[in-house]
């Protein structure tokens, strides 16, 4: 496996730990993310302790590092409907305890949208629900992914972020401590961070307003939207707003992403409409851009 820059995609959890490591292997990844159970929710795969035993010995083998999880795309922490945030509560303490078996990797959720209730409310509810769900004996990182900013949304800026973070913070510092954030390259360009052009200034205001201590993953995706659409429509590497010079984009963004001082070492995940061929072509791409 090569060495630099840690990179995967997200891969199909239907046939277990081992099979995704082995898959990862295949199209030249040593990372990958998968779904905790169906991305629209419900019941999730009982957990074959041989099958983990067997991914752990492939993992260090192989050198596979820190993993990502996501959980299902239907978690509202901050909906108006009560029964939507017990389910959200219930799934994610279900999957916090699952993670375990798999310790000291992160697990990555969407915060939720409001949906009318207002920015500060939604801001409030997932606060008190990661202070419901953190326990300081968990080895897993949970992530709050940047959002695009779809209708409601709560997460399409940074000082969003960081109002959830001091929510927890408040309540239990040694709590926070296990919370960090998951940049989406296409997210963060369509909430209106220029990306494009000014990387760095992103990033420092990322700093200023979050600290760049809690940026732990990059999603690392293309748009189909130009910054600032409120979007959420990934495209595949080269064919988008970011790196497509068609678009005023360019190879180049991609490039100041996969190279920069403060994100090369972060795990990359690629969330971009492909099949693993098309996977494997986008790492070996993104593997020949690191400097």
């Amino acid at each position: 496996m090569t060495d630099g820059l840690v990179i995967g995609s997200h891969l199909s959890s239907s046939k277990g730990y081992l099979a995704m490591g082995k898959t990862a292997r295949e199209i030249g990844a040593n990372t990958f993310q998968f779904f905790t159970r169906n991305p629209r929710g419900g019941r999730a795969k009982e957990i074959d302790a041989d099958d983990v035993a067997a991914f752990h010995a492939f993992a260090k083998e192989n050198g596979i590092g820190r993993i990502l999880a996501h959980a299902p795309y239907t978690l509202n922490a901050c909906s108006a409907d009560g029964r939507v945030r017990e389910f959200a509560m219930e799934t994610m303490a279900d999957d916090l305890k699952r993670m375990e078996w798999t310790p000291g990797n992160c697990y990555n959720f969407h915060p939720g949208s409001h949906v009318g209730q207002g920015m500060e409310t939604g801001i409030g509810l997932i606060a008190a629900q990661l202070n419901a769900l953190i326990t300081p004996e968990q080895t897993t990182t949970v992530l709050l992914e940047t959002m695009a900013g779809k209708g409601t949304e709560v997460g399409r800026s940074f000082e969003e972020l960081a109002l959830i973070i001091e929510g927890v913070a408040d309540k239990c510092p040694e709590l926070a401590a296990k919370l960090g954030v998951c940049l989406d390259t296409c997210h963060v360009s369509d909430a209106g961070y220029d990306i494009i052009h000014n990387l760095d200034g992103v990033l420092d205001e990322f700093d200023g307003v979050v600290g760049i201590e809690r940026l732990r993953a990059v999603h690392i995706n293309d748009s189909k939207n130009p910054c600032g659409a409120h979007k959420d429509r990934h495209e595949c590497i080269g064919k988008g707003y970011l790196s497509s010079e068609e678009f005023g984009g360019g190879m180049q963004v991609m490039q100041n992403i996969v190279s920069n001082g403060r994100l090369r070492s972060l795990p990359f995940i690629l969330e971009t409409p492909n099949e693993l061929a098309g996977y494997a072509a986008e790492i070996k791409l993104l593997r020949s851009l690191q400097q």
